[in-house]
């Protein structure tokens, strides 16, 4: 395995485990984001796992007061003593969540769309989207927004040239082979297929994110009707 540990502007490293979007790389990434976060390395102030590169970000003050060498390097060694010790094969339990999407035509504005796109028809984008049990790669863009996949490839279709300038928190959309759920309102550019009812992210919990990278998630579809009733 070849893992490459690179500066990423004065406070931060960047340690790649690869150059694809691969389910093997990501579950290496995750497993060194958990055995990083339980050796409270001095200095470190955020982990940011990606498909298939982790960031760490770290106070380059604290390290240099403490340990006499520039930060860069005092990280890059507690870095590679990690992967020495660390066994980045190895992959965390994993959760399997079912979340409920209402793939109305009201809510699914783009499944229409997408049928001509790709001709065929709603009903076999909702059985060929539900069908499939999706990783969660990575948490970006907003928060609590997951990044999953594969999508199957009869229904990929790219992301819109031009984004919505507001999209409706819950939306489930696809952007070529990923798929993802908007936890809050927002502009996207991912074509919307349907709805979920569930709250995505919430401040206020302890854990503000459902999600969280390493996930299994299934979509369960339901009516309108129930819709808006969990909605409600």
């Amino acid at each position: 395995m070849s893992v490459k540990i690179q500066p990423t502007g004065d406070h931060a490293l960047t340690v790649t485990f690869g150059d694809a979007i691969d389910e093997s790389i990501n579950k290496q990434v995750l497993s060194f984001f958990h055995f990083l976060q339980q050796q409270n390395i001095e200095g470190v102030k955020d982990f940011i796992p990606a498909y298939s590169s982790l960031t760490v970000v770290y106070d380059i003050v604290t390290i240099r007061q403490h340990h006499g060498i520039t930060a860069f390097e005092y990280m890059h060694n507690q870095i590679e003593n990690g992967l020495k010790n660390s066994n980045v094969e190895a992959e965390e339990s994993t959760r399997l969540l079912h979340i409920p999407v209402c793939y109305d035509v009201s809510l699914g504005i783009d499944l229409q769309e997408i049928a001509l796109q790709k001709n065929i028809t709603i009903e076999e984008i909702i059985e060929l989207h539900s069908a499939s049990t999706y990783r969660v790669y990575m948490i970006g863009f907003l928060p609590g927004f997951a990044y999953m996949g594969r999508v199957d490839k009869k229904i990929t279709v790219p992301r819109k040239s031009v984004p919505r300038k507001n999209v409706d928190a819950g939306s489930v959309g696809i952007a070529d082979f990923q798929t993802g759920i908007y936890p809050l309102n927002s502009p996207g550019g991912w074509n919307i297929i349907g709805q979920t009812p569930v709250l995505l992210f919430n401040k206020n919990y302890k854990e503000p994110c459902i999600l969280q990278p390493g996930d299994k998630v299934k979509f369960e579809p339901i009516g309108l009707e129930e819709f808006e009733d969990l909605k409600s």
